[in-house]
């Protein structure tokens, strides 16, 4: 799908990777309706991109129905947003759980399901970015059977043939998500925003179904599911 000329809608554009794919899609000549949560910074990317702004939370039906009112003539449906959670799941409250799958899952799998019909007659496209923690990761248990959803769902998608479905699976990023956290592996290396977001670009342009980023990523994803034992037992020694 070629970008230029057409209409994106981005969530979580306020920050981090939807900021990034924000300015990215306007670099190619995208048309940008950005859904965020933080008014002043999603103000800002408005201005350095020339889109739209509109402040709405997902997870409240009524924000989700001004997101969903806004996505009319809509091509290019963007899901960054996205939040993350690491620690004991011992420790996880009921409330954090519930907030993980309410924005990670819950609030894309609606609004795709409401924003279906517009992007099946345009013969638009819809990108999901859910996270390599798809494999497992340890004390992000949750959050990975979040990203894992976004996977199958977008998987299931597929089977219509008249829109396109990328899903980007970033390695960790320089995002909000690690503010406060440290990351002492000097492999691999953390992303930043901007990479993920030209990688999602040039996987929507060449109609990828699958992006991982960096591109090496996507050799212990598949050893995952070729051969689960192999990869805990590898994991477990070099993670």
């Amino acid at each position: 799908m070629t970008v230029r000329g057409r209409t994106a809608l981005v969530t979580g554009a306020s920050s981090g990777i939807g900021a990034a794919a924000a300015a990215e899609l306007a670099a190619h000549g995208c048309q940008l309706v950005l859904v965020g949560r933080d008014q002043r910074r999603l103000a800002e990317v408005a201005e350095r991109t020339g889109g739209r702004a509109l402040a709405a939370e997902l997870t409240d039906p009524t924000g989700l129905d001004r997101v969903v009112t806004a996505a009319r003539r809509v091509d290019l449906l963007v899901h960054c947003a996205g939040v993350g959670w690491a620690g004991d799941l011992a420790s996880m409250s009921a409330e954090q759980v519930e907030a993980l799958m309410a924005v990670n899952l819950t609030a894309p799998v609606l609004l795709t399901s409401a924003v279906l019909p517009e992007l099946r007659r345009r013969r638009g496209h819809v990108v999901f970015v859910s996270s390599i923690a798809v494999v497992g990761v340890r004390d992000e248990e949750v959050y990975a059977a979040t990203k894992a959803g976004v996977r199958a769902f977008a998987e299931s998608l597929r089977h219509l043939d008249d829109i396109g479905v990328t899903t980007v699976f970033p390695g960790a990023v320089r995002t909000p998500f690690f503010a406060g956290r440290r990351y002492d592996r000097r492999f691999p290396r953390m992303l930043t925003p901007q990479e993920v977001a030209a990688a999602l670009v040039r996987g929507v342009q060449r109609g990828r179904a699958e992006v991982f980023v960096p591109a090496w990523l996507a050799v212990p994803a598949r050893l995952q599911g070729a051969l689960p034992g192999l990869f805990r037992a590898l994991a477990r020694r070099f993670g």
